[in-house]
């Protein structure tokens, strides 16, 4: 029974509500890319799959619209995977559950993929309601663009033939977005020794959990708690006042959501066992106090629990719990250029214990400078060079150049003004969008990115607003009117 049903506009709703039934993980997109090809199928529409499995599918012009330039309308098939503890959930087989919750239509307690399953259901809306007046339509779906931009990284410089682009993958309505950052990830490595642990040692385990996480570019600046920096914080205070030995560590999951949850396994000496535990009271009560505006929820437990198995030699603990320690999380430099704009950043992603007795910590760096970025990514690999660590960097990816002289901007801009009375903000976003990539392979490309409200992204937390839903389709649907006759 459909949930969505009452919503406005109907048939983006409606797509949105069957999208939320395909699995859709970053790297697992096969069955989004079958039930494209499947739809593009059964409307008798034109469509390709590239070797890297991004589709496009063309529908033609509106009789009398021939003349216009072919828009190619663009969102990615895949959406971050992030579930509440508590909730059993398998991003590979299991629906996603909307649920409509006031102004807003969120998930049953996983990520909902409005960022980007909005953008996939505005297109297919388009390419079925033959009410719609518009020139050639190319709808083009690209793959893992929340872990790598694989997608647009292959494309081929002749997949789409059109010379405008409008991305459907921005989360601020009223806000028409011309510009964002570059990234690269920075992963450091540490390999460890496998040590037993001693007899007259007490085993405890740290949880921390509750935190908001979120989007690691649109949030960074909030002052949202990290996991992964909260319990390396005590786990190395607990190492220099108690001895404690690491048995197990793991925090965060994908390289562009903030932490919201991490758990660490140690051992510490009997005669230690009261102390570390008034320790841990007014370490918890200090992270409460600093977070207590940001980060409401946040839950920090410790308890005795079953015996350690194994422990990490020291030499390699402390060189973890140094490098979690100093390296940087957050915004490094803010924009001399565009009020309010971060300019450059960096993420605390993630720590996982790999097989074959390794320990993987990953950031992620952004900047709409590249040298900026270039600076950030080497600050945050001499902390983990120093702390012994062996670095490697991602390929990375461009940012997208803002042009106030873009007559797609101009386009958008006069019909927002027409439609809802009100000028739009234009910016640029801290946030990567694939559209930098697009331009390297297109270099002729006209581009603008715009969407409805989503707040709290890559978290369980995740909502799309009901009535900039609308506000963002009657947009669009007036941008593709007035998209400029061919010369």
């Amino acid at each position: 029974m459909s949930t969505l049903n009452t919503l406005e506009p109907k048939l983006v709703w409606s797509y949105f509500e069957e999208i939320c039934q395909v699995p859709r993980p970053s790297k697992q997109e096969e069955k989004i890319i079958e039930y494209l090809v499947e739809f593009a199928k059964k409307h008798n529409l034109k469509h390709d799959v590239d070797s890297i499995g991004n589709v496009l599918i063309s529908k033609p012009a509106t009789k009398g619209l021939e003349h216009l330039e072919t828009v190619v309308l663009q969102s990615h098939m895949d959406m971050v995977c992030e579930a509440n503890k508590a909730k059993k959930h398998d991003f590979s087989k299991d629906a996603i559950v909307p649920v409509i919750d006031g102004n807003w239509v969120k998930a049953d307690g996983t990520t909902l993929g409005a960022d980007d399953g909005i953008g996939i259901a505005a297109e297919l809306a388009i390419l079925v309601d033959e009410s719609i007046e518009h020139g050639p339509v190319e709808c083009l779906f690209t793959v893992d663009e929340e872990t790598g931009l694989t997608g647009a990284f292959a494309l081929e410089p002749d997949f789409f033939k059109g010379k405008y682009l409008i991305n459907l993958d921005s989360e601020d309505e009223g806000e028409l977005f011309i510009g964002c950052a570059g990234g690269i990830d920075t992963l450091a490595t540490f390999a460890y020794k496998e040590k037993l642990p001693k007899k007259d040692h007490v085993t405890y385990t740290i949880n921390i959990t509750g935190l908001k996480g979120g989007h690691s570019g649109d949030e960074i600046h909030k002052g949202l708690g990290n996991s992964v920096k909260l319990v390396g914080r005590f786990l190395q205070d607990a190492t220099q006042r108690f001895k404690i030995r690491l048995s197990h560590i793991d925090g965060g999951k994908v390289r562009n959501a903030i932490p919201r949850e991490a758990t660490a396994v140690f051992t510490v000496d009997n005669k230690y066992s009261s102390d570390l535990e008034n320790f841990f009271q007014k370490f918890e009560e200090a992270a409460k106090n600093e977070l207590q505006t940001t980060e409401p929820g946040l839950e920090i437990t410790l308890k005795q629990t079953g015996e350690a198995k194994k422990l990490i030699n020291k030499k390699v603990q402390n060189a973890l719990l140094r490098a979690i320690r100093g390296v940087r999380h957050g915004v490094f430099e803010m924009s001399r250029d565009i009020p309010d704009l971060v300019e450059t950043s960096t993420n605390l992603a993630s720590v996982k214990m790999k097989d074959k007795n390794i320990i993987e910590l990953v950031t992620s760096q952004r900047s709409s400078v590249e040298s900026a970025r270039n600076d950030a990514k080497e600050s945050v690999a001499s902390v983990f060079r120093l702390a012994g660590a062996k670095v490697r960097h991602s390929d990375g990816y461009p940012g997208w150049q803002p042009n106030t002289n873009s007559e797609i901007l101009n386009i958008t801009k006069t019909s927002y003004e027409k439609l809802f009375k009100t000028e739009p903000i234009v910016r640029a976003i801290h946030a990567g969008l694939e559209c930098g990539l697009f331009l390297e392979k297109y270099p002729y490309l006209d581009m603008i990115s715009f969407g409805p409200t989503i707040r709290d992204a890559h978290s369980p937390d995740e909502k799309i607003d009901i009535e900039t839903t609308q506000k963002f389709w009657d947009l669009l649907l007036d941008v593709l009117k007035k998209i400029p006759a061919k010369k």
